[in-house]
């Protein structure tokens, strides 16, 4: 698009629904045969939206005899709300040309009518791809497939599959979504003996479909279905009135536009069937043509799911300034059905007809084209019009505020999809490949690029500070081993099985040392190492804890006269209890990672082009179960040392094991919320700070006031001192 020179190029027709989509099915060269001249609002511009709405809701079908060339269909029942959304679109490229968006660059607009009919419609898609392609009555339309429809109003679930339109947008949620809500709407009332009515078109079958799928797993039943042809016959519309006069089924859920359902809705009332409860889809429930007073004893009490409405600012005063002229032929007939009366330089103006003067007040008429309070579909349509206008923006690199856009690119139709894949090295290219596994598309959507890898390193600072904790956890337990050592003979040491002590220390620097095999990256033995080393040494050290809290209970019950308890859980016990207790450990974690293991596994949910590394638990229920365990231990541990805590010596193991318990279960039950959610390699560390928390707590909570007492009140450290009982100086 060059400075000063104005091409047509068709960025985005708004559809009414899937039917008029059936069009792009063609080849990558097209032909237009015949003439078709419909009537059209247009505006010129640098680049042309193109339009198409229902602005009629019926067409008369005439039977050719093939003996000459048919002649177009003729379009009646004008629809003043489709009108609206005409003008939505208008006030929305008017708002866009006056604002900072795309400066130096203006939209214009040719909007056609679809007549809610798909041969129509479609003869009016051909219209604009051909007139959109150049005005030099060439017959060959280009790139028919390379349309970039922005749908303001197709729900349909079939046009998500991306493989048969690539190019299709849309600011409607899919009828998935709606299909649900009215299953449950009807379930919630236990209606579940429905009937359902339909048209011909595929918003309506991938509609009833999926509403008779969902309905039948919430446990009710379809009574029966009745599509109503594209051209109803007075018979084929008493026939389906029939059926809902005399069924057992008293709920109808109908999936059609207002127009579709008008002829049988008119049965209906003359019938005066109000024994009907009627459901509507979304394109007829707030419909303002199905409001008249004589469908209101049938339609009353109709429940539906609707867009969600909003004020679009400034749309009033648009939408009232409209004002008849002889070249606005939409505008003279929306003017000619909202008045009832005829404009004296209309083409179809009748001498014995009304006439209108052309200043009546709209707003003296209540219609649903000036009912713009909360409006829904036109938000759509205003939406659809600004997503193309920001796509544009970004094509042509437009600057902020005044920075005019690059006017000498030349921008094709299907440019303003914004893909999630590319193409790679092919530029220009209308269909989108998307990259290969752990690959995204760069910026400009033009390559694939590799994904950044991202685990635990030893190098980067959390893995570093992470390793000097486990290390300084590791050497703090062994110098206590050291001091332990060389007063094995004291009394502190001796206390409550001194081999104890010194397993318990070395089932603490285990526990440290476990830590390590989480840094790093990943792999098959990594990832089964890291939880086996972690359950089993945390066994290890708990089931030492509890020995030792055992015997504290124990030893205060043997200076009972005639107590023996304390023989029956000497160290011979005391080891085999440990071994058991371990074994059971050894065994959940054997079984996990035989039947189970986790594995390494590329985490690419994550934005950015980020690809975690992270071990996948295949059955999370085996970490917990290993982790349950401790638990259960943990909490038998603590019990009894709580049991304990008031025993009578004045150095009473059974005071820091509770400390050391609480410590222990403060860590690990705040753990768990935030191993859950803690993002990418933050999950690791957190069980790794989990971990070196936990065990830094035992080792202080139980051996630093030992360690004070060896080293500094020596007087403390004889037999009489741990009962109580000093010397006399």
């Amino acid at each position: 698009m060059s400075a000063g020179t104005s091409e047509w190029v068709l960025l985005g027709i708004l559809l009414l629904s899937y039917n008029l989509l059936a069009g792009f099915t063609l080849g990558s060269e097209c032909q237009r045969l015949g003439d078709f001249n419909p009537p059209m609002l247009e505006a010129d511009g640098d680049v042309v939206i193109g339009g198409l709405f229902p602005m009629h809701y019926m067409v008369s079908e005439s039977d050719q005899t093939y003996a000459s060339k048919p002649q177009a269909s003729e379009c009646s029942g004008f629809d003043v709300r489709a009108f609206r959304w005409v003008q939505t679109m208008v006030f929305a490229i008017e708002e866009i040309n006056n604002s900072s968006l795309l400066p130096g660059v203006r939209l214009g607009y040719r909007i056609l009518d679809s007549c809610d009919h798909v041969h129509t419609g479609l003869r009016s898609v051909m219209s604009l791809v051909s007139f959109s392609l150049g005005q030099d009555n060439s017959s060959e339309v280009l790139q028919c497939v390379d349309s970039a429809p922005v749908s303001y109003f197709a729900t349909c679930t079939c046009l998500t599959d991306k493989q048969v339109y690539p190019s299709f947008l849309r600011t409607v949620p899919s009828d998935l979504f709606q299909v649900q809500g009215l299953v449950q709407l009807v379930t919630h009332f236990d209606w579940r003996w429905v009937g359902t009515i339909g048209t011909e078109d595929d918003y309506s079958n991938y509609g009833i479909q999926a509403f008779a799928e969902h309905l039948q797993t919430w446990g009710g039943c379809v009574a029966f279905h009745r599509t109503i042809p594209k051209e109803p016959t007075e018979a084929q519309i008493n026939a389906i009135a029939d059926i809902l006069e005399t069924s057992t089924a008293h709920v109808v859920v109908a999936f059609a536009t207002e127009g579709q359902l008008y002829s049988l809705l008119t049965e209906i009332a003359r019938r005066n069937l109000t024994h009907l409860q009627w459901v509507a889809s979304e394109a007829w429930v707030t419909a303002g043509l199905l409001t008249a007073p004589e469908f209101h004893s049938v339609l009353t009490g109709t429940l539906g799911f609707s867009f969600r409405g909003t004020m679009i600012p400034g749309l009033a005063d648009f939408l009232f300034k409209v004002r008849p002229s002889p070249g606005s032929v939409f505008t003279n007939m929306f003017w000619e059905e909202l008045f009832r009366c005829k404009l004296s330089f209309a083409s179809n103006a009748d001498p014995q007809s009304k006439l209108c003067t052309g200043n009546e007040d709209i707003k003296a008429v209540r219609s649903s084209y000036s009912e713009v309070s909360r409006v829904r579909i036109s938000y759509n349509v205003y939406k659809a019009v600004y997503a193309i206008a920001h796509a544009l923006h970004q094509l042509l690199k437009c600057g902020p505020k005044d920075q005019a856009c690059n006017n000498t690119m030349t921008v094709k139709p299907w440019q303003v999809k914004k893909p999630l894949c590319v193409h790679a090295n092919i530029t220009n290219a209308t269909e989108c490949t998307k990259c290969p596994l752990y690959y995204w598309s760069d910026k400009d959507r033009v390559t694939c690029v590799a994904g950044v890898e991202e685990f635990l390193d030893f190098q980067e600072t959390m893995g570093i500070i992470l390793v000097i904790l486990a290390l300084l956890g590791v050497t703090v337990a062994m110098a206590i081993t050291v001091i332990f050592f060389f007063y094995k003979s004291t009394p502190i040491v001796k206390a409550n099985n001194s081999e104890i002590s010194f397993l318990l220390l070395l089932s603490i620097k285990l526990c440290f040392l476990c830590s390590l095999v989480f840094i790093g990256r990943p792999s098959a033995w990594s990832c089964r190492a890291r939880q086996a080393a972690f359950g089993i040494s945390f066994v290890l050290c708990i089931s030492c804890i509890l020995v030792k809290t055992i015997v504290v209970l124990l030893a205060f019950r043997s200076t009972l006269p005639g107590s023996n308890a304390l023989k029956l859980f000497g160290p011979l016990q005391q080891r085999a209890f440990i071994l058991c207790c371990t074994a059971v450990q050894v065994i959940l974690c054997a079984s996990w990672l035989a039947l189970a293991p986790p594995v390494p596994f590329k985490n690419t949910s994550y934005q950015g082009g980020r690809i975690v590394l992270e071990c996948k638990d295949v059955w999370p229920i085996g970490f917990y179960l290993v982790l349950g365990y401790i638990g259960l231990l943990s909490a038998l541990c603590f019990v009894l040392a709580f049991l304990g805590r008031k025993l009578p010596d004045t150095f009473n193991e059974g005071k820091l094991i509770t400390f050391s318990m609480l410590i222990f279960f403060a860590v690990w039950i705040s753990f768990i919320p935030a191993h859950n959610s803690s993002p990418g390699k933050y999950t690791v560390a957190v069980e790794m700070f989990a971990i070196l928390a936990s065990s830094f707590g035992l080792l202080f909570c139980i051996f630093a006031p030992k360690c004070y007492i060896i080293l500094f009140r020596p007087e403390q450290n004889i037999r009489k001192g741990m009962t109580g009982k000093y010397p006399n100086k």
